[in-house]
C-alpha cells in the first residue's frame, strides 16, 4: 500500500513524537538521574578531614566519601581538633561545617573550642560561641582532646555550655589529654555534674577502663591485652548514669572488644543502648580493624548490631 507524501510525513511525525516521549520517561537511561542511594550499614561517629600529624597524608572530603562508599557507611561525623595537644595541624570547625553543608546527606559536623581560649563571659561566653556554631550547622561538640585534668574548672565550663546548648560531647581520655585517675573518677564528677549532657567516651584511657584491673594512671595510656577483669569503670558508670556512651573507634576501641572476645561480645549485648560504631578514620589507606571485627568475628544479634551500628547515633546526635 502506497502513501501520499503528506500522509508519509504525518505518520513519521507521530512516530517520532511517540519515540521521544518513551525515551524521556525511561528512568535513568536518558534523563540526568542518579539512582537512589541504599541505606548504609553504619553511621560512623568519629572521622576527621585534613592532616593529623606530619607523618600523615591529608584526607580530603572526596577521599572520605569514597572510603565511606566502599565500607557501607551512610553517614559520618567529622570531628575538629583545635587543642595544641590534640594534633600537629589544627582541624577547625569551619571546615567540618562547610563539608557537611556540601554533603548534608552524608556528613555531620561537630564543633570544638579549647577551654583555654580567650573568650569573655565565662560559661555564658562559651555558650554563645557554641550556639553560633550550632546555628551554622554543627550538631555536637568534639573531639574534646585537651591537655588538662578531665574535671579541671576550665573543662567544666565547656561541659556546662554544651549542656546549655543541648548537644552531645565526644571526648578523649589518655595520660596526656583529658587526664583522669583509675576508676575514671574525674569523668564521673563531670557526668554527675551535668546530667543533661550526653558524654561519648573515646581513647585509650576510656577503653582500658572496660577492665577492672586498671590500678595506675599509666594503665590509662596503653592498649592492654589479655582477659578483661569484671568490674571496670565503664560498666559501673553506664549502670549508674544514663548520659554516658561509648565510641568504638580507633585501636583503643577495637582492642577493648577483641582482647577478650567473649567478654567483648557480652559487653556489647549488655550495653547495646550505649555503644556507637566509629573508626577514627583520618588518613587515606588507613587500616580500620572495626570492619573485620564486626562483620566476621563477633556475629552480634541483629537487633544489637542495628543499635550499635547506627540507631544509637541517630538517637543521641540531634537531627
Amino acid at each position: 500500500m502506497s502513501l501520499s507524501r503528506r500522509d508519509f510525513h504525518r505518520t513519521a511525525a507521530v512516530a517520532g513524537t511517540s519515540l521521544l516521549s518513551s525515551m524521556m520517561t525511561m528512568p535513568g537511561l536518558y534523563a540526568d538521574e542518579k539512582p537512589a542511594r541504599k541505606p548504609g550499614k553504619y553511621i560512623d561517629v568519629h572521622t576527621h578531614i585534613g592532616t593529623y600529624t606530619n607523618r600523615n597524608k591529608e584526607l580530603t572530603v572526596d577521599d572520605l566519601l569514597k572510603w565511606m562508599d566502599e565500607h557501607q557507611i551512610e553517614k559520618a561525623v567529622i570531628l575538629p581538633l583545635v587543642s595544641p595537644e590534640s594534633t600537629t595541624y589544627l582541624q577547625l570547625p569551619d571546615r567540618a561545617i562547610h563539608a557537611a553543608k556540601q554533603h548534608p546527606d552524608r556528613l555531620i559536623a561537630f564543633c570544638c573550642i579549647d577551654p583555654r581560649a580567650n573568650i569573655s563571659g565565662a560559661v555564658k561566653g562559651f555558650t554563645e560561641v557554641i550556639q553560633k556554631y550550632v546555628d551554622q550547622g554543627a550538631r555536637g561538640f568534639g573531639e574534646h582532646k585537651v591537655g588538662l585534668e578531665f574535671d579541671d574548672p576550665l573543662m567544666m565550663r565547656v561541659y556546662e555550655a554544651c549542656e546549655n546548648v543541648g548537644i552531645p560531647l565526644l571526648f578523649h581520655i589518655d595520660t596526656i589529654r583529658g587526664k583522669d585517675e583509675p576508676g575514671l573518677v574525674r569523668l564521673e564528677n563531670a557526668i554527675r555534674s551535668f546530667p543533661k549532657l550526653n558524654f561519648i567516651g573515646h581513647g585509650p584511657g576510656w577503653w582500658a577502663s572496660i577492665s577492672g584491673d586498671v590500678k595506675t594512671k599509666a594503665h590509662l595510656g596503653g592498649y592492654p591485652k589479655g582477659e578483661v577483669t569484671p568490674g571496670g569503670a565503664i560498666d559501673r558508670l553506664m549502670e549508674k548514669y544514663p548520659n554516658i556512651f561509648g565510641d568504638l573507634s580507633a585501636g583503643s576501641g577495637a582492642n577493648a572488644i577483641s582482647r577478650d572476645l567473649e567478654f567483648g561480645r557480652e559487653f556489647l549485648i549488655r550495653r547495646q543502648d550505649r555503644i556507637m560504631f566509629g573508626t577514627d578514620y583520618l588518613e587515606p589507606g588507613q587500616g580500620v580493624p572495626q570492619f573485620e571485627l564486626f562483620e566476621k568475628t563477633l556475629e552480634l544479634p541483629e537487633e544489637v548490631a542495628a543499635k550499635v551500628f547506627r540507631k544509637n547515633a541517630e538517637r543521641v546526635i540531634p537531627a
